[in-house]
């Protein structure tokens, strides 16, 4: 005889505003935990194997830095415990942020006339990794934040903060000092905001969430672009 599953629930909310306090708000962050015997998982593998790049705005203002990036992009696999369906989707694991710009070595700076010799632009990354672990993983769950068409995991991981973004790309502002894992899909972040939605639809509770990150063998410290944001040299940590 199969053992029932009970549809008990606990629910918790961050604000003090919230029907649970006896006021009248909702909080940003709602986490839904099953108190009966079933226990759902979303599970989100942010791979090491590249797959293409894009092209992102640097925001920066001046028309002598290049306007956009090339950053290479990674795979990223989405399942579930109870469908077990997979979804592929292309995520940065590379935050660049503007170091210098130098003269490209050629004929105009052997004569020093640097002024006219073509211009690179050197950018270092921001990135995190696992540090002795091949895979590191963390529960997200209760860092879940959707806003209009955007949805974020924001945490914190030693001195590091650390956030997931879905939503359009070029519209995030990059803040110095965070790692960014960038969702990379054809209808601005929209389908993999929906495939989440979905997911926790269809367990009907709000599920736990595990991230787990690969280790890359590889990665680069900084990176010298042309004017184009087309990439001219890597150099590796």
């Amino acid at each position: 005889m199969a053992i029932p599953e009970l549809n008990l629930s606990l629910s918790l909310t961050d604000n003090n505003g919230s029907v649970f306090y006896a006021g009248s708000g909702e909080g940003e962050v709602i986490v839904r935990t099953d108190s009966a015997l079933k226990q759902h998982t979303i599970d989100i593998v942010i791979s090491e194997k590249q797959i293409g790049t894009v092209h992102l705005k640097t925001n920066l203002g001046s028309a002598s830095i290049p306007s956009e990036i090339e950053v290479p992009t990674y795979q990223m696999i989405v399942t579930d415990s109870k469908t077990n369906e997979k979804e592929m989707y292309l995520v940065t694991r590379d935050t660049y942020f503007f170091k210098e710009q130098s003269s490209k070595k050629g004929l105009w700076s052997f004569l020093g006339l640097n002024f006219l010799a073509a211009k690179n632009f050197i950018f270092d990354n921001t990135s995190f990794e696992p540090l002795t672990e091949a895979i590191e993983s963390f529960d997200i769950s209760k860092y879940r934040k959707l806003n209009h068409d955007e949805l974020t995991y924001t945490f914190q991981k030693r001195e590091q903060q650390i956030q997931i973004y879905a939503g359009d790309i070029n519209n995030l502002e990059i803040k110095d000092g965070t790692s960014y894992f960038l969702i990379v899909d054809e209808k601005k972040g929209q389908r993999f905001i929906g495939d989440i939605l979905y997911r926790e639809k269809f367990l009907k509770l709000t599920p736990k969430v595990n991230l787990h990150i690969v280790k890359r063998k590889m990665v680069t410290k900084t990176i010298e672009t042309n004017k184009q944001g087309q990439t001219q040299k890597l150099i590796y940590i």
